[in-house]
């Protein structure tokens, strides 16, 4: 919330009290170092935190007095000014950090100042921030009222666009290519646990701990940033895919059990079949006669059971099922289902997502500029 400027400031004022003969032109102007010596603007600056002055070697310092009473007050000067941001778009944010120049006790009825025609702001062709760029300056005015009276007041509004190449090699991709990895879980045996397990926690901390860094280098703040938007829903697919593994370890393991209730349950009806079999071969061993009586039918009867075996052939008939439970029907384990649907599920959101956040983020950043 703050920035440092290094700049040369000049004022200049008509002190009438100041006139002297030039000789008939051969004093063009008389240089002071001393600004005591002279009435100056009690001008401040109403943002400055701190600053300081240039005296290596010489003080950076002087003052011109015209024969007219004209006086041209230049100083070098090192500044560190407050400049409140709004983070919301941070890091595809564009800021406006001002410079405000104000007179510090005398009123607009004693002193005004005005900016100089033609170009009063001048910043040097070989300016370069690191991770910044200046787009453009706007001089205007921002008299102040108070109690005492009005002070006047000027100001330069310095339109600064956030680089983004930094921010999307040190923050996006890595992110990115984290979440990816987080994902490679889901191509290994269900039966690895270990790695499954170790590779799920390792993305995670990563990921938090480089959350935790970009959070320290940045002011608190109430609101939500864009960057917290991103780095929150890479940690939530990190943290999703951890949980998938737990959900793929409770489906396999009601698999296997699933498939030992199916062999006990076939092995009791096994040894119950078996056992009819022994009773039933006994039954025959202690018969004696059997009573045959003949079987009369009605011709209808046997039209009526052809009738029967049509309908029920008709109500037998299996149902179609769609693409998607045919595709599934392949992977007979509920485990092996839950890992081939997160293949393709996760990198599906995560493009989506990625879709919604830079059209919404660019979108809001044109528009506000």
């Amino acid at each position: 919330m703050e920035y440092s400027v290094q700049l040369t400031f000049r004022e200049q004022w008509l002190d009438e009290r100041l006139k002297f003969n030039d000789f008939g032109g051969k004093i063009k102007y008389l240089t002071l170092t001393d600004a005591n010596r002279v009435w100056m603007p009690d001008l401040f600056f109403s943002n400055e935190k701190e600053g300081h002055f240039h005296n290596i070697i010489m003080p950076n310092v002087y003052i011109r007095i015209f024969p007219y009473g004209s006086v041209l007050y230049s100083i070098r000067i090192s500044l560190t000014l407050s400049c409140p941001m709004n983070l919301k778009l941070y890091p595809l944010d564009r800021q406006v950090c001002s410079l405000r120049m104000a007179s510090y006790g005398w009123t607009t009825d004693d002193l005004v100042f005005l900016w100089k025609d033609g170009d009063p702001v001048q910043v040097v062709k070989n300016l370069h921030l690191p991770r910044f760029t200046l787009e453009k300056f706007l001089t205007d005015y921002c008299n102040s009222k108070t109690n005492t009276g009005e002070y006047s007041c000027l100001k330069v509004d310095l339109l600064f666009k956030r680089e983004f190449s930094y921010y999307l090699i040190q923050i996006y991709i890595p992110c990115c290519m984290l979440v990816i990895v987080s994902w490679v879980s889901f191509w290994l045996d269900q039966n690895a646990i270990p790695a499954r397990v170790s590779l799920g926690v390792t993305t995670l901390l990563t990921m938090a701990t480089q959350t935790s860094g970009i959070n320290a280098s940045l002011p608190p703040v109430s609101y939500t940033k864009a960057i917290d938007v991103w780095t929150g829903v890479c940690l939530t697919f990190v943290f999703g895919a951890l949980l998938e593994f737990a959900l793929v370890n409770y489906a396999s393991r009601s698999d296997m059990h699933r498939e030992n209730m199916k062999k006990q349950r076939r092995q009791c009806e096994m040894e119950h079949a078996a056992s009819l079999e022994a009773s039933a071969d006994l039954l025959e061993d202690g018969a004696t006669t059997f009573a045959m009586k003949p079987l009369v039918r009605h011709p209808g009867d046997a039209l009526a059971l052809d009738a029967k075996a049509r309908q029920c052939e008709i109500h037998m008939q299996p149902k179609r099922d769609n693409c998607c439970r045919t595709w599934l029907s392949k992977f007979p384990t509920r485990s092996k289902r839950i890992d081939v649907i997160s293949r393709i599920t996760f990198p599906l959101v995560f493009a989506l997502f990625n879709l919604v956040y830079w059209s919404t983020y660019l979108f809001r950043d044109d528009e506000r500029e």
